[in-house]
């Protein structure tokens, strides 16, 4: 896990999403296919010395980049050191469930969990 990524800083930001990994694309090391947008946040760096990771979801074609997204959680990895932003474009409300649901092709690898704040309250769910 990455204890200097706090959601409460990245929480409801837009930020600007560079797609490396389309949805439809296939991992370039495992052969698992992505089932949403994957890329990162240009100019900011994870521990791995990589740019931040992020599932972008609500997009239903692949795409390059996404010039607005939300910021709506945070995958933490408890065995590992890259943690992933979850981004949305559009209007449909995602939960731990569904959030854990879109980007399992990847997380079932992992010791996982998403950290999500509702407005009224916080909530983790434990990703299978």
């Amino acid at each position: 896990m990455d204890p200097s990524l706090h959601l409460a800083d990245w929480l409801g930001r837009t930020i600007r999403v560079v797609i490396d990994r389309p949805l439809g694309s296939t991992h370039p090391e495992h052969d698992y296919r992505y089932e949403v947008n994957y890329g990162f946040v240009p100019g900011v760096l994870a521990p791995d010395g990589e740019e931040l990771d992020v599932y972008l979801l609500g997009a239903p074609e692949p795409l390059e980049v996404c010039e607005s997204a939300e910021v709506i959680a945070i995958i933490r990895r408890r065995d590992d050191i890259e943690d992933k932003l979850v981004a949305v474009i559009g209007a449909e409300t995602w939960d731990t469930a569904k959030i854990g649901a879109a980007v399992r092709f990847q997380e079932q690898f992992f010791d996982s969990y998403v950290e999500l704040y509702p407005e009224d309250n916080a909530s983790v769910e434990q990703l299978q």
